[in-house]
């Protein structure tokens, strides 16, 4: 049965969570996530398996591969996913009891949206987002919001044909990013995005599989980033970046020299 709006009632969407995960053991991870509706999950570890289980009555596919990448997973959970919404999950997050509904009211309630980004709670170091109101997202926004913050209609991200980088991110390249130039590809293929303040669930706090703290490394592959996501005004975007955030970051580098690895990262040095 579908939700009720005015007179007329509402087809009920199926929700899947497209999980990215990394050496998990998969048969008990719906269950420590507290996943409620259908689930796709990408654990890449040492292994090639497939597993399938119900839980909650819903359905949760598991695919073990031996590779890394956090692109490459998620590319690999979108292209088996068959859920109306896709809501991206990292193993780390538990999510709140009745999310599920939340989510699909918001998309029920914004049906323009293609995308909407929703808030989950994190330890304040790791804070790069917090949604107050409901806000559209546009280019000059949108370089703040992790994967997990994401759920999508699937048919809208197949139309666009949009996928995640393989070279940015957790087991590539260069460290992070992958989600910025995701949703930046989202926003040039003319997809509409909002963000909401609903919140949806809870990152556990644990050793981060990309940082290794503010070095040189950061530095330059935060530069390539902004290359990749500001072409010729990256090097501006660099500077108000570092200004914006050098008393965290800067402290026993300093900001200049920070700024002269950025600036390298951006001219591929």
């Amino acid at each position: 049965m579908g939700a009720k709006i005015g007179n007329r009632l509402e087809p009920e969407m199926e929700l899947q969570m497209l999980v990215s995960a990394v050496n998990q053991e998969v048969l008990t991870l719906a269950e420590k996530m507290n996943i409620e509706t259908e689930a796709v999950v990408i654990n890449q570890c040492e292994s090639f398996s497939y597993d399938e289980y119900r839980h909650k009555g819903h359905r949760v596919r598991c695919y073990s591969l031996k590779e890394r990448g956090v692109g490459l997973s998620r590319n690999t959970a979108l292209m088996r996913a068959d859920g109306d919404i896709c809501i991206f999950a990292d193993e780390d997050i538990v999510y709140d009891t009745g999310y599920a509904k939340k989510v699909e009211k918001e998309f029920q309630e914004r049906k323009d949206a293609d995308l909407i980004l929703f808030n989950v709670k994190v330890a304040p170091a790791r804070r790069t987002y917090w949604n107050e109101k409901e806000k559209r997202i546009r280019w000059y926004n949108y370089g703040r919001y992790p994967a997990y913050s994401i759920a999508a209609r699937r048919s809208a991200l197949h139309s666009a044909n949009v996928s995640f980088s393989l070279l940015f991110g957790g087991g590539a390249i260069y460290s992070n990013g992958e989600d910025s130039l995701f949703l930046r590809d989202c926003l040039k293929a003319g997809l509409r995005i909002y963000a909401s303040p609903v919140v949806i669930g809870e990152e556990i706090e644990r050793k981060s599989t990309w940082f290794y703290g503010y070095n040189e490394k950061f530095f330059k592959d935060r530069g390539v980033l902004y290359r990749y996501l500001y072409g010729r005004v990256a090097i501006p975007f660099s500077l108000r970046f570092l200004l914006a955030h050098k008393k965290e970051m800067c402290k026993e580098i300093g900001w200049k020299q920070a700024y002269k690895w950025m600036r390298e990262g951006v001219r591929g040095l």
